[in-house]
């Protein structure tokens, strides 16, 4: 598929891959970007006259709606909203882990839910949906992110089947460790958001449907090819860098 001279709208897009993705699109000639924020005014300012700003906390099903009826034109939706609490399954950080779960999961699969109607009508229709590399092992100090995320990903498979009757291919994007805010910080060579952004939107233009679009992502898949419980072991490794208690 081409992006070009197509309508997407894109969640999550006021910074890190978000706001990368909607630059990418551009690049790409699309037609029409949504970039929806839980606070549009909080969009990095952009004078394109194709990007539309669109208020979106995609846990308020009132502006979910809003955001439906506002942009039902679009054929391509990215799911990049997305939360994370730091906390391990022993430590219970019970409220992060609902909090990642409702955002990550269950609001994620609302905005997806909401578009079918629209993207059944408009050509070329498909879903892109920012996963993890956390969906193939549950990294303890994120312990619940990494859950959630693993959810989101079956849910993926799941309207990836459902949705195939109806030409609406679902892309899974599993990144590992970006140059993002969620990972500031961290002391790791970690690829760019604009890097990802591009890798991203190349892989769906030929249309790979599991797509890991960085390098640590890349290791971490190669590890779990080679043998699930390696990669376990490495998130072992990472967890008990700290004394144990």
């Amino acid at each position: 598929m081409d992006f070009k001279g197509k309508n997407v709208f894109i969640t999550g897009a006021n910074r890190g891959i978000g706001a990368a993705l909607v630059k990418a699109c551009l690049r790409r000639g699309v037609a029409k970007v949504y970039a929806a924020a839980r606070d549009k005014n909080k969009l990095p300012k952009n004078d394109d006259p194709r990007v539309v700003p669109v208020q979106l906390d995609i846990t308020n099903r009132e502006q979910i709606n809003e955001a439906v009826s506002a942009a039902a034109d679009v054929q391509i939706l990215i799911n990049n909203a997305g939360t994370l609490h730091a906390g391990s399954f022993l430590e219970g950080n019970r409220d992060g882990f609902l909090r990642d779960m409702q955002v990550n999961y269950f609001s994620t699969m609302d905005v997806m839910t909401a578009f079918v109607p629209v993207l059944k009508r408009n050509s070329d229709g498909r879903i892109v949906n920012i996963v993890s590399i956390a969906k193939f092992v549950n990294f303890p100090f994120i312990a619940g992110y990494s859950a959630s995320k693993a959810a989101l990903y079956s849910m993926t498979q799941a309207a990836r089947i459902e949705l195939s009757p109806y030409g609406i291919a679902v892309h899974a994007v599993n990144p590992g460790a970006i140059d993002t805010d969620m990972n500031k910080g961290a002391e790791m060579d970690m690829t760019s958001p604009a890097e990802v952004a591009d890798s991203i939107l190349a892989h769906v233009e030929k249309e790979v449907l599991d797509i890991v679009p960085d390098k640590i992502g890349q290791a971490m898949f190669k590890v779990w090819q080679e043998s699930p419980a390696g990669l376990e072991n490495l998130a072992k490794d990472m967890y008990f860098k700290k004394p144990v208690p």
